[in-house]
């Protein structure tokens, strides 16, 4: 594994007043200007303390599942999705935390694991993504990705289970560690185009699927392996949308964390 460095904590409340209520992208825009101008402590690595992401495993998480994604799936629980009343990002701690203390944050981690040819900024210990070459599993694109101001958004990190989704489905009951664990787990998290990624907003299997067929199948069976270790339950229409999927992969083993250390692009 590369060796990586960078520090965000005591940014974020800055960067989020900057990002504002701004169009996709902005919050990715306004972390890249700090990173620039040397607001972000690149390279340092911060300690982190028992209590916080990255420490022991909290109540409410465990392992990923092994075996089939079709047998994993008939073992969530089946609810009705519950009020989104006191969502909001930041029920999920903070965005793109380091969890496994490697001194790099998520979202350059993902950045650097889907994609290719990838160049980073000097003096950060390979940590930040400078440019590459994304494989796109959505779209079965190829889009060509430059850190910047406008350009950024162009490549997105997405949860494959979406926060909003989690929050309806079980994570409002589950404690802040475990939550910030959902939030930056790479097992949820995949690099992919960033118009697409709106356009799923907080879908559901049952309302939005991959526009490329062909890693419907690697798609749900990472939902379903975060749903699993979240201990979260799918609705009745959800279950069946994914059911419907893994129909045409019967053999389709549940995604799990030794995968999430792999390009999105190999699971296909």
């Amino acid at each position: 594994m590369r060796v990586r460095g960078v520090r965000v904590a005591g940014l974020m409340a800055a960067v989020l007043v900057l990002a504002g209520c701004g169009t996709p992208g902005s919050f990715v825009d306004v972390l890249d200007a700090a990173l620039d101008s040397g607001v972000v402590d690149v390279g340092a690595v911060a300690a982190g303390s028992p209590g916080e992401v990255g420490g022991p495993v909290a109540p409410g998480a465990e392992a990923a599942a092994t075996g089939s994604a079709a047998t994993t799936l008939r073992t969530l629980p089946v609810k009705g999705r519950a009020p989104k009343t006191g969502y909001a990002r930041d029920q999920f701690g903070r965005t793109w935390a380091d969890i496994d203390r490697d001194g790099c944050d998520q979202r350059n981690q993902v950045l650097a694991r889907d994609m290719d040819r990838e160049t980073f900024k000097a003096g950060t210990r390979n940590c930040v993504v400078l440019t590459g070459s994304l494989r796109d599993t959505y779209t079965g694109t190829t889009i060509a990705f430059t850190r910047g101001q406008g350009t950024s958004e162009k490549v997105q990190i997405d949860h494959v289970v979406a926060l909003s989704d989690a929050w309806q489905k079980g994570a409002q009951q589950l404690d802040a560690a475990t939550r910030e664990r959902i939030g930056n787990d790479p097992l949820n998290l995949i690099a992919v185009d960033g118009p697409t990624n709106g356009r799923k907003s907080d879908g559901d299997a049952a309302t939005w699927l991959p526009p490329d067929s062909r890693y419907r199948c690697a798609y749900v069976a990472r939902q379903v392996a975060v749903k699993k270790k979240y201990r979260l339950w799918v609705t009745a229409a959800e279950r069946d949308a994914i059911d419907r999927v893994l129909g045409s992969c019967p053999g389709r083993a549940v995604t799990t964390d030794a995968d999430a250390a792999k390009p999105a692009i190999t699971l296909r």
